[in-house]
C-alpha cells in the first residue's frame, strides 16, 4: 500500500471515529439510567478503539477501592473460550493495579505486546487475566476529580498509541459528564422519595392526632354547654369561656382533618350534577354562628335561574365555607360581606368580598400557601392554622377550576374568587 493510500485510510479511520464520538455524545445526553449508560460507554469505547474489551471502574465512596461497574466485549475478535475482562462488581485495589496507578498519577498508560507473568506487570490484576495482549487505560474526571478509570484491552489490529489515548480520553470525558448527570438525577429522585415519605408521615400523624382529639373535645363541649345552661353568674361566664375555646379548638381540628384536601385529585371526588345556588346557600348557613358572633352582615346574591355543574357538593361547600369564614375573621367590625354566584362564559364564579384588612400585592398568591399567615405569628390578632385558603385552591383545582385573590391594597378589603366549569 502506498503512502497516499495509508494517509487516505488514516483519514477515513479518523472520520469514522469522529462520527462515532458525536453519536456517543448524543446518546449519552439522552440516557439517564446509569446502568444502561455505563454499558453503552464500555461498548462504545471498545468499538471506537477497535478493541476486544472495555472496562469501566469507579472509586467506591467508602472503601476507595476501584469497582468494576461495567464491561463489554465486541462480538468479533475475542479469543475463543476466553473472557479477558473482569465481571461486574469485581474489586481492584488502588495499590498494585494499573487502574490504581492511572487514578493516582492522573495519566494514561499504554501497554503493548503484554505477556502473562512478565515480571512485576504479570502480578497486576488486569494483566494476570488470560489472553491480555495489550491494554490502554485513562482516568475519568468529574469536576477535576479523578473518579474512575476507563480501560480497553486487546487492540484487534496494530498497537495502542497516543492518538488512541487521546480518543479514549474524549470518551472518558463524555462518560464523566453523563455519569455526573445520572447521579444528580438519581439523588434528586431519592430526595423526592424521601420528601414523599416525610409528607405521608406528616399527613398520617395529623390524621391520627385530629381523630384522637375529637373524643375528649366532644366531652368538653358537652359538659361546657351543660354548665353554661345550668350555672349562673360568674360560673356561667367561665363555662361560656370554656365553650368558646373548645369551639375554636374544634375549628382547628377540622382544618387539620381537611389538610389532605390541599392536594386532592379529581379521581377522589364524588361528582354529581348539582345546582350551585344550593351549594352556596348551605355554605352560608354553615357560618351563621360566626356571623352572629362577629356582628357582620352577609349579603348573598344568587342568579334567578338554576346554575348546574358536575361537582362534589360536600367538598365544594367546604371550600365556600372556608372563603366565608376567612372573610368574617378578617372583616372590619360590623361591616358588610358580599357573597355572589355569577356566570362567566362557560364557568361559574363564586365571589366573596369583605371590607377588612386587605392584602398587599405580594401576598395575593402567598395566602394560598399552606400555613402562611398574613400577620406575624407572635403578634397576630386572628386565629387559625393558615390551611383554609390552600384547601379552597386544592378543591377548586380538583374540579379543574381556579381560585385567586384580588385587593386594592392593605386596609381596602379583599375579593376571593373560586371558578369551576359549568355542566
Amino acid at each position: 500500500m502506498s503512502g497516499m493510500q495509508y494517509q487516505t485510510a488514516d483519514l477515513r479511520r479518523m472520520v469514522v471515529q469522529l462520527s462515532r464520538l458525536v453519536e456517543i455524545s448524543v446518546t449519552l445526553n439522552s440516557t439517564v439510567d446509569q446502568e444502561s449508560l455505563l454499558r453503552f460507554i464500555a461498548l462504545s469505547a471498545s468499538d471506537v478503539l477497535e478493541a476486544e474489551t472495555a472496562v469501566i471502574l469507579l472509586v467506591d465512596p467508602n472503601t476507595r477501592a476501584l469497582q468494576v461497574v461495567a464491561s463489554a466485549s465486541t462480538s468479533s475478535g475475542a479469543s475463543a473460550g476466553v473472557r479477558p475482562r473482569p465481571e461486574t462488581g469485581a474489586i481492584l485495589p488502588q495499590e498494585g493495579s494499573i487502574a490504581g496507578t492511572v487514578l493516582r498519577e492522573r495519566r494514561a498508560i499504554i501497554l503493548n505486546e503484554v505477556e502473562a507473568g512478565q515480571g512485576a506487570l504479570g502480578r497486576m490484576p488486569e494483566l494476570a487475566r488470560e489472553a491480555v495482549r495489550s491494554l490502554l487505560a485513562v482516568p475519568v474526571y468529574s469536576r477535576d476529580e479523578a473518579v474512575g478509570v476507563l480501560e480497553v484491552v486487546n487492540k484487534r489490529v496494530g498497537d495502542f498509541d497516543e492518538a488512541d489515548a487521546r480518543t479514549l480520553a474524549i470518551v472518558a470525558s463524555q462518560a464523566a459528564v453523563a455519569i455526573h448527570n445520572a447521579r444528580l438525577l438519581h439523588d434528586l429522585q431519592q430526595a423526592n422519595l424521601e420528601l414523599g415519605r416525610l409528607d405521608k408521615l406528616k399527613s398520617d400523624f395529623i390524621a391520627v392526632a385530629s381523630h384522637e382529639l375529637r373524643t375528649p373535645l366532644g366531652v368538653i363541649l358537652g359538659y361546657a354547654g351543660i354548665l353554661r345552661e345550668e350555672a349562673g353568674g360568674e360560673s356561667s361566664d367561665h363555662a361560656e369561656a370554656v365553650l368558646n375555646s373548645a369551639l375554636r379548638l374544634r375549628a382547628l381540628i377540622e382544618d387539620m382533618t381537611h389538610l389532605h384536601l390541599m392536594g386532592v385529585g379529581t379521581e377522589s371526588l364524588l361528582l354529581e350534577k348539582s345546582d350551585l345556588r344550593n351549594v352556596l346557600e348551605r355554605a352560608c348557613a354553615s357560618v351563621g354562628e360566626m356571623l352572629t358572633a362577629s356582628e357582620s352582615v352577609l349579603d348573598v346574591r344568587l342568579p334567578d335561574e338554576p346554575m348546574l355543574a358536575s361537582v362534589d357538593a360536600q367538598r365544594l361547600e367546604l371550600a365556600l365555607a372556608n372563603l366565608l369564614s376567612n372573610a368574617i375573621r378578617f372583616n372590619a367590625p360590623q361591616a358588610r360581606i358580599e357573597a355572589e354566584l355569577v356566570r362567566r362564559s362557560h364557568e361559574a364564579w363564586f365571589r366573596v368580598r369583605d371590607q377588612g384588612v386587605g392584602l398587599a400585592a405580594d401576598e395575593l398568591e402567598r395566602v394560598f400557601d399552606p400555613f402562611y399567615q398574613v400577620e406575624d405569628h407572635m403578634t397576630r390578632r386572628h386565629e387559625g392554622l393558615g390551611l383554609g385558603l390552600p384547601i379552597v385552591r386544592g378543591i377548586a383545582e380538583a374540579h379543574h377550576g381556579r381560585a385567586w385573590a384580588e385587593s386594592p391594597g392593605v386596609g381596602s378589603g379583599t375579593t376571593f374568587t373560586l371558578a369551576i366549569p359549568l355542566a
